[in-house]
């Protein structure tokens, strides 16, 4: 007797743990939904405007000047309400960023599929994508958009899980690039690579050992891994990589910042690539 109700005991604290991981889960969910639903500062808040993306824009009571008045402009081009606001108020929008007076509320960013992102780039004769390993800092995403922008990558592939997404911070980081670089996002990393190698693309990865990127063969479809900022490539995805690539340094630290890394590589395709 005392066995089942101990057993109903550790049944019922079973469940109660259950109900509460579910409880958090659907709060991280809401978080991400809701923070999607904004983007703050002028470039980005021009960018997703341009893109058809806004809904209603919140502007700073006292904000005044030539952007302000071209961010009006745009916004009744593009029937978007515009509601002036007190700073605190834009400050909560924003979640304490640097918002410059400007908040805009827009639809949910609409990722591609694998299959989305490779048909896209059909027309390329030698595409090159981008594969984020769990990153997960806004500002290192961020910077790798905008630098992908402005050397021509083709296109990112994010995993669903265990990553930063596309968030108001990382739109802000990207000056708007986040709406002229394709970003797929995929649920297994391992098996859109085999997809990649089965569509002809060669896979390189970054690491200590490996060929001097100095020497890095960039012709035809490629595409190139880039690891979590603290842990690297994950071993299941470096069995997948056809050459490793590493950075030479002379100096004390062991690595370079991720966004830093990639922003190398990828103008050493663009540089590579404009003397073919």
């Amino acid at each position: 007797m005392k066995d089942k109700k101990q057993r109903r005991g550790n049944d019922r604290r079973n469940q109660r743990k259950n109900d509460r991981s579910k409880d958090r889960r659907k709060e991280t969910e809401t978080v991400e939904t809701e923070e999607n639903n904004f983007v703050f500062g002028y470039h980005a808040s021009v960018e997703a405007l341009q893109a058809g993306r806004g809904n209603k824009l919140f502007m700073q009571e006292d904000a005044r000047g030539d952007k302000i008045e071209q961010l009006k402009a745009l916004a009744k081009e593009q029937a978007v309400p515009v509601k002036w606001v007190p700073k605190q108020k834009l400050d909560t929008l924003s979640d304490g960023g640097v918002h410059q007076g400007i908040v805009l509320g827009i639809t949910p960013y609409e990722y591609l599929s694998l299959e989305d992102l490779l048909a896209k780039n059909t027309s390329e004769a030698a595409p090159f994508l981008l594969i984020l390993d769990s990153l997960e800092d806004p500002h290192n995403f961020g910077s790798i958009l905008r630098t992908a922008d402005a050397s021509g990558v083709s296109g990112v592939i994010i995993p669903k899980h265990r990553s930063v997404g596309i968030t108001p911070v990382v739109t802000k980081a990207s000056t708007g690039a986040v709406e002229y670089v394709p970003i797929a996002r995929v649920t297994n990393l391992a098996q859109s690579i085999k997809q990649l190698k089965d569509a002809g693309y060669w896979i390189f990865g970054t690491d200590m050992e490996g060929t001097d990127y100095r020497q890095w063969k960039v012709e035809g479809p490629i595409a190139l891994i880039i690891g979590n900022e603290g842990k690297g490539m994950s071993a299941g995805l470096k069995k997948e990589v056809d050459e490793m690539l590493t950075i030479p340094m002379t100096g004390h630290v062991q690595s370079l910042n991720a966004g830093v890394a990639a922003g190398l590589l990828m103008y050493e395709v663009f540089r590579k690539r404009s003397e073919l």
